[in-house]
C-alpha cells in the first residue's frame, strides 16, 4: 500500500471545493487522477467514490450543526439516487469495455457542465437585472416527481463516472427550488449524497477496481479540506457560492472534454480575476453579497418598525 503525497495535496484542494460548494469530488478528483497521475479510469472512479463516502458525511455534519440541511428534500433525492447509483455500476460492468464507456460519458458530462455554467450565469444576470432574487423559502414545498427524477438520473451518472453527486444536483436544485438558500443547497446535497455515494462505492468495491492506498492518499488531504470548505460555506451568501460554483463547473467541464491543462489554467485564472473584479465592484457600490443574493431579512415586527401613532390634531389658534 503506497501513500502518494501529491495525491494528498490534490485531495486537500478538491476537499475544500467539496465543502465549499457541495461538488467537485468526482468532477475534479477523477480527471486529476486519470490525466495528471495516470491512474486507470475504473480504478480512479472506484477509489474516488470510496473517498467521497468518507468526505461527504464530514461536510454534511458541519452543515447539520449549522441547520443548513433540508432533510425532507434530501430524503426524496436519496429514494431515487440510491438504486440508480448501484444500477449504474452494474450497467458499466455489463458493457465490458469500461475505459471506452468512461471516455464517452466523461466527454458528454463535460459538455453538460459547460452548458450548466452558461445557464447559471444567465440566471444570475436575470436576477440582478430584474430583481427576481428573492428571500429564502422557509416552508419548502417538495416537488416529488421532479426531485425523484433528479435523484435517479444523477445516481446513475455517479455510478458510472463518480461525477455529479454535487456538480449536477446543485444546478438542478437551483432551478427547481430557486428560493432555497445557497448554503442550504450545499448542506442538503452533501446529506443526500451519503447514501447515493455509498451505494455506488459498494458496487465498485464488489465489481470495480478499488485501490486502498489511492483512497487513503485522497482522504489524507481531503478530510481537512472539506472541513475548512464546509465551515466557510455555511456562512457564505448565495451570490458567493454561485460564483464559486460557476468557476468550478467551468474548470471541471473543460477537463472532462479533454481541453489542455494550460488552457484550463488560463481559464481558471481569468475566472478568478472576474470574480475578484465583481466583488470589488459590489463593495465599491456600498452593497453586500447578501443584498445581491436577496437574502437580507426585513424585520416587520412592531418592535422593529415602531408603534403606529395616529396623527396629532393641529392646535387651533386662540
Amino acid at each position: 500500500m503506497h501513500i502518494d503525497l501529491f495525491v494528498a495535496i490534490a485531495g486537500l484542494i478538491v476537499g475544500f471545493a467539496v465543502g465549499l460548494t457541495g461538488m467537485g469530488g468526482g468532477a475534479l478528483m477523477t480527471p486529476i487522477l486519470v490525466l495528471i497521475f495516470g491512474v486507470a479510469p475504473l480504478a480512479a472512479v472506484s477509489s474516488d467514490l470510496v473517498a467521497s463516502l468518507v468526505m461527504k458525511p464530514i461536510g454534511a455534519a458541519v452543515h447539520a450543526g449549522r441547520g443548513t440541511v433540508r432533510w425532507n428534500l434530501a430524503g426524496w433525492l436519496a429514494i431515487g439516487s440510491v438504486p440508480a447509483a448501484f444500477l449504474g455500476v452494474v450497467f458499466l460492468k455489463s458493457i465490458g469495455n469500461a475505459t471506452r464507456i468512461q471516455q464517452v460519458v466523461s466527454v458528454a458530462l463535460g459538455s453538460v457542465l459547460l452548458l450548466a455554467v452558461c445557464a447559471l450565469l444567465f440566471k444570475m444576470y436575470l436576477d440582478h437585472r430584474n430583481g427576481t432574487a428573492r428571500g429564502v423559502d422557509e416552508k419548502l414545498h417538495i416537488k416529488k416527481l421532479p426531485t425523484l427524477a433528479i435523484g435517479a438520473s444523477i445516481g446513475f451518472i455517479v455510478g458510472i463516472t463518480s461525477v455529479g453527486s454535487g456538480t449536477l444536483v446543485i444546478i438542478l436544485l437551483l432551478f427547481l427550488y430557486p428560493r432555497l438558500r445557497g448554503s442550504q443547497m450545499v448542506g442538503t446535497d452533501l446529506a443526500q449524497a451519503i447514501p447515493m455515494v455509498g451505494s455506488a462505492a459498494l458496487a465498485h468495491i464488489v465489481f470495480g477496481d478499488f485501490k486502498l492506498g489511492l483512497t487513503l492518499s485522497i482522504l489524507i488531504g481531503s478530510i481537512p479540506g472539506v472541513l475548512i470548505g464546509a465551515s466557510v460555506s455555511s456562512y457564505a451568501p448565495t451570490a458567493f457560492l454561485r460564483g464559486t460554483l460557476a468557476a468550478v463547473l467551468l474548470v471541471s467541464g473543460l477537463k472532462l472534454v479533454n481541453v489542455p491543462t494550460v488552457v484550463v489554467g488560463i481559464v481558471l485564472l481569468a475566472a478568478l480575476m472576474v470574480l475578484a473584479a465583481a466583488w470589488l465592484y459590489i463593495r465599491s457600490s456600498g452593497r453586500t453579497l447578501r443584498e445581491i443574493s436577496g437574502e437580507t431579512v426585513i424585520d416587520t415586527t412592531p418592535a422593529a418598525t415602531g408603534p403606529v401613532h395616529a396623527p396629532e390634531p393641529a392646535l387651533s389658534r386662540p
